[in-house]
């Protein structure tokens, strides 16, 4: 069960590297319990097993000799630093934490509510990031934003909907999670990427932030090839706020809902006119 920690602190790790999954495993159990290094030898761990069980397995029947497996590269870490979910899992189950894809059919009461739980981990391509709730309160700890993003009960339905619906994979950590965390201070963390938050202090970095990247680079960042996996971390507006607050329930799932795969698909089309763009002015060119 989730409880009050850390005095309503937030904990968030700012991308660094190809960490993400350390940022991940991090912002979950809301403190800097994970190091890349502990994470790549909870890997090296499980590829030490899986190759004994290849190798135990080939034995038996024959079908490749003793060092064919080993040369295989690791199936948990890339050469990149993406971390595998059995990796993410391992590390968790230190904390006495299951993962659980919430696609399961044991995962049915948090597809239905998804407000019971405490926290989501989501997976696209290369990238993890933690959804946890704090204090009685849902956040979006991705380490590519500045700060936590609150979402409210509501918008925490529709953004997981959106997400599954842009192809990312969402488990559920459930369990008893660590209800503190010694702070070096009320504003770092013991590495260099962490830091702790007030929610106010959140809001505050992300609004500064939205305004600085909305003058500077939306229009870069949304002709590239990723926008429609970066539109779903995008807040609703002011007055798309104030329309949804006078909603029933189901009504206001199905508004964000729509509202997020609407800009899923502007991006998208921006995108593309980017990229003829680019080809038109090749041509001209030539």
């Amino acid at each position: 069960m989730e409880r009050t920690s850390n005095g309503g602190m937030l904990y968030h790790e700012v991308q660094e590297a190809n960490l993400c999954a350390v940022h991940c495993v991090n912002t979950v159990l809301q403190g800097p319990f994970f190091s890349e290094f502990d994470l790549a030898a909870v890997a090296a761990d499980l590829d030490g097993k899986e190759r004994q069980v290849m190798l135990e397995g080939g034995a038996a029947t024959g079908t490749f000799a003793a060092g064919d497996f080993f040369s295989e590269e690791s199936h948990n870490v890339s050469l990149g630093g993406d971390f595998s979910i059995q990796v993410l899992q391992k590390a968790l189950e230190v904390w006495d934490l299951q993962v659980i894809p919430l696609n399961c059919p044991d995962a049915e009461p948090a597809q239905i509510d998804p407000e019971l739980e405490n926290a989501f981990i989501c997976h696209l391509h290369d990238h993890w990031f933690s959804i946890r709730k704090v204090s009685g309160e849902w956040y979006n700890f991705d380490s590519l934003l500045a700060a936590p993003q609150h979402l409210s009960k509501f918008y925490l339905s529709a953004f997981l909907d959106s997400l599954k619906g842009s192809g990312w994979s969402i488990f559920i950590v459930k369990g008893n999670f660590p209800q503190e965390c010694p702070m070096s201070s009320s504003s770092e963390a013991s590495n260099a990427f962490g830091q702790w938050l007030c929610p106010e202090d959140a809001e505050r970095i992300l609004k500064e932030t939205s305004s600085v990247r909305s003058s500077s680079s939306a229009v870069e960042n949304r002709s590239n090839d990723n926008v429609d996996q970066q539109i779903p971390y995008q807040a609703l507006s002011s007055e798309e706020v104030r329309t949804f607050s006078e909603m029933e329930d189901d009504d206001l799932k199905a508004a964000i809902a729509a509202s997020l795969l609407d800009a899923s698909a502007v991006g998208a089309n921006l995108g593309a006119v980017g990229t003829t763009s680019q080809r038109d002015e090749t041509e001209k060119q030539k």
